[in-house]
């Protein structure tokens, strides 16, 4: 990703980011919040800069197992993430893991 990196989320549980060591500086607790993490990509599309990616993330919260559909835009410039922004359900996320 590029010092500059903007990591947005439209999830109302989501937490956005600005700035390369901004985001690695929360990664540890990203996964340590969600045992088990994985994604499966179910599509991605790639036109010039731009990709898109479907996916399935896979975890435990809190000893709750959940799996959420999402999907992430990235621009790319000179090799590098310039801006990720993620879409998922939060709502889904609540119930599966008792929140709601």
């Amino acid at each position: 990703m590029s010092d500059g990196f903007s990591n947005v989320h439209t999830s109302a549980l989501g937490l956005p980011s600005q700035g390369k060591s901004e985001y690695r500086s929360r990664l540890g607790d990203f996964l340590a919040t969600f045992a088990g993490l994985s994604y499966e990509a179910e599509e991605i599309l790639v036109e010039g800069d731009r990709v898109a990616a479907a996916y399935v993330m896979r975890a435990s919260a809190a000893g709750e197992p959940f799996e959420i559909r999402g999907v992430m835009r990235m621009t790319i410039r000179d090799g590098l993430i310039e801006r990720r922004t993620d879409y998922f359900d939060s709502l889904t996320f609540l119930r599966q893991t008792g929140q709601a």
